[in-house]
């Protein structure tokens, strides 16, 4: 299915649907297109969903950081949603739905985390070397899955235009610093609201071991884990994640 992207004032962003709101947050290498088999199931189970586009290269370069990205989407929830949500978030994603939901607790129902960073995270690192080198891009995408046949040309072509684009290039490499500074480990057994984490077993980017800390440190977490299934469970596993989301979902919401 194809959906319809909308901008209104500041925003750009996908709505299907009728029902609970789940708002998809994506990772900083992602897209609106992470979330396709997501949007397709949800909406078609009573959800109402909505995928932003994160300012990752809007923004001014001294507030290019998790901190003002986590505003950006606060202001999306009251100025498009107006109520209560279910943040989902990928990788990124993840770590501002986490910095959102310590800000602003009452506009978050629930929250789901798959391969979030917030602990610690492999990347490409502090810089892209050999940033013209479309092989290295496309090994570097592929690591991302545990099938590397997941890292479309389409896919590998997105990351290439980035790396290669110099000021997209500084603000990613901005944005993978601070999620690294931005360490939440004293700040979990903060987040209070019902959280789900779903994590591929093969998760080479924020291996298992964050999410079994994470799932220490949220007092009310619950974790899945996906068998064969690298960093994007939700592209790479579609139809096994939203079986798990869903059913944990049902008594939520």
């Amino acid at each position: 299915m194809k959906f319809i992207t909308k901008k209104e004032k500041k925003y750009t962003f996908i709505e299907a649907g009728e029902g609970h709101p789940l708002v998809l947050l994506h990772g900083l290498m992602g897209g609106l297109s992470n979330f396709d088999k997501m949007i397709n199931f949800f909406s078609e189970k009573g959800f109402k969903v909505y995928v932003p586009q994160l300012p990752i290269y809007d923004l001014p370069v001294l507030s290019t950081n998790l901190t003002t990205i986590a505003k950006y989407v606060i202001k999306f929830i009251e100025t498009n949603i107006g109520k209560p949500v279910t943040i989902v978030g990928n990788s990124m994603g993840g770590h501002v739905g986490l910095i959102l939901t310590l800000a602003r607790p009452d506009l978050v129902q629930n929250l789901v985390l798959t391969g979030s960073s917030g602990l610690y995270e492999r990347a490409f690192g502090d810089s892209f070397p050999r940033k013209n080198d479309r092989s290295y891009i496309r090994k570097k995408a592929e690591e991302v899955f545990y099938d590397p046949a997941v890292a479309t040309e389409e896919l590998v072509n997105e990351v290439f235009s980035v790396v290669n684009d110099r000021m997209k290039g500084i603000k990613t490499v901005m944005l993978a610093r601070s999620a690294i500074k931005h360490n939440m480990l004293n700040d979990l057994p903060k987040i209070l609201r019902p959280t789900c984490l779903i994590w591929g077993k093969q998760d080479n980017v924020t291996p298992p071991e964050v999410a079994i800390d994470m799932h220490k440190f949220i007092p009310n977490s619950e974790l899945f884990w996906i068998d064969k299934c690298g960093h994007a469970a939700m592209m790479e596993k579609p139809d096994e994640f939203n079986e798990i989301l869903y059913a944990w979902l049902k008594n939520k919401v």
